[in-house]
């Protein structure tokens, strides 16, 4: 029994160490991660899929308007004053002209019974059931634009993060570095060796570097906070990114002479809506046709002079129910509705010529979209490979420069030139990486491949 307590005791702590490292290691997301995290918690795209499931029920509301329709009904008066009627008086003998007041009537009355009505035939609904598989398409499509939205948004936010981290961590050594000069020369100095003007040059340089360093320190904390706000994630909690920043050094270009934009959402939008449209003046084509529908009623009537409904005699008639039951079809016919449904059809052909014309010109900015970004993606991509040189070699002039400058060959104006030339090659270096990242995604995004 104590044998069975103790592995119990040793279960339950190792079931709250695996809690308590699942809840630890909950901030940490790489790219994926953090795109599923934000499907299901980005409120905008949680909208997306809640309209998509409105849409669902919104269907089935229009099935449902072909399907019987039964209703119920319990209809209880008491008559305070019994309605009075008026008789010829000359039935009682009276002058011709006369009436006589009578009530007719008990009471109490009481009606119950079932009524259902059938359509049989409608053109509205004909069309509005074609109409609701196209509004479910134009749904899903929807939270697919929604969803490549999303990617393209957490993608650029998540490598800003990245790309500002690498920045910090170049900056951090161009400090270092400085730092061992600056004091060197500062010590040279306190000795009279060297002028204080050349001090104050790699003070002015360092203090320049530590203000780009909080510079950066603080667009992370912007960058995070904007990532969190597209993942959906609580702004105060921690959150830790397990990518690295790998550059793809194979040059691939993209072509954008004719790009397939069959797959971009909003391409795939406006096709859905044009066939709304389409489908709008096809029913205003129809709408003269008849609608006819089948309905029945089935009832009991009871009339009491007292309220005793529930005591039947069915050989007293003051206390029994009556049937009433019966069927019936109606045709409504629109003869003459003051031209309101030739002007209705024309409005509907104009709004599906707008339709077409807004294909087209999503077609030409689509087309335009993806040159741009093409054309965007090689200059950045070569931008990348002139500055991925530019900070190797001037990484070492600074070296080479601080070098001369300690053992006395050269000047502190070169340390100076040599790290700001460093400071902005790092800088475009870095600028450069996110270039690319932005144009391929916009892209990818432009032709309707981002996302599956």
């Amino acid at each position: 029994m104590i044998q069975l307590k103790k592995y119990t005791l040793l279960l339950a702590v190792i079931m709250c160490s695996a809690a308590q490292a699942q809840e630890a290691n909950s901030g940490n997301f790489s790219l994926q991660q953090s795109i599923e995290y934000a499907m299901k918690n980005s409120p905008n795209y949680l909208n997306a899929e809640l309209d998509l499931k409105n849409a669902d029920y919104k269907r089935k509301e229009i099935i449902g308007l072909g399907l019987p329709q039964v209703n119920g009904s319990i209809d209880l008066k008491d008559y305070i004053d019994i309605p009075t009627s008026l008789l010829p008086g000359q039935i009682f003998g009276g002058p011709e002209g006369s009436f006589i007041p009578v009530k007719f009537g008990t009471k109490y009355n009481a009606t119950a019974g079932l009524s259902a009505s059938q359509l049989l035939f409608s053109s509205d609904y004909i069309f509005g059931l074609k109409a609701q598989k196209e509004f479910m398409n134009l749904s899903k499509i929807n939270v697919t634009r929604s969803k490549a939205d999303l990617v393209s948004q957490v993608t650029k936010a998540y490598y800003t993060v990245l790309i500002s981290r690498e920045r910090i961590k170049s900056l951090e050594s161009n400090i270092t570095k400085l730092k061992k000069t600056f004091d060197d020369t500062k010590a040279a100095n306190q000795q009279g060796i060297i002028e204080l003007i050349d001090v104050e040059r790699l003070e002015v340089q360092y203090n320049n570097l530590l203000t780009e360093k909080e510079k950066t320190d603080r667009l992370i904390g912007l960058s995070e906070i904007a990532l969190k706000f597209q993942m959906g994630y609580k702004i105060e909690d921690k959150i830790v990114l397990t990518d690295s920043l790998i550059v793809d050094n194979n040059f691939q270009e993209l072509n954008a002479n004719k790009p397939d934009i069959s797959q971009r959402p909003d391409y795939q939008l406006a096709l859905s809506q044009k066939n709304l449209s389409d489908l709008d003046v096809k029913a205003k084509k129809y709408i003269f046709l008849p609608t006819l529908s089948a309905y029945g009623s089935y009832q009991y009537n009871a009339q009491r002079s007292e309220f005793s409904f529930f005591e039947t005699n069915s050989n007293d008639p003051t206390k029994k129910w009556f049937k009433v039951s019966l069927i019936g079809a109606t045709l409504n016919l629109g003869i003459f509705t003051g031209w309101q449904r030739m002007n209705r059809l024309e409005q509907a052909k104009i709004t599906s010529l707008k339709n077409q014309n807004s294909i087209k010109m999503l077609e030409m900015a689509a087309q335009l979209e993806a040159s741009t970004a093409s054309i965007n993606y090689t200059n950045a991509y070569s931008g990348f490979v002139r500055q991925k040189k530019n900070v190797e070699l001037a990484e070492h002039v600074a070296d080479v420069a601080r070098k001369k400058y300690s053992s006395g060959v050269g000047s502190n104006i070169e340390v100076v030139t040599a790290e700001t030339a460093l400071t902005e090659a790092q800088t475009n270096y870095y600028s450069s990486i996110f270039d690319i990242i932005v144009a391929k995604t916009d892209y990818l995004k432009a032709t309707g491949t981002l996302v599956k």
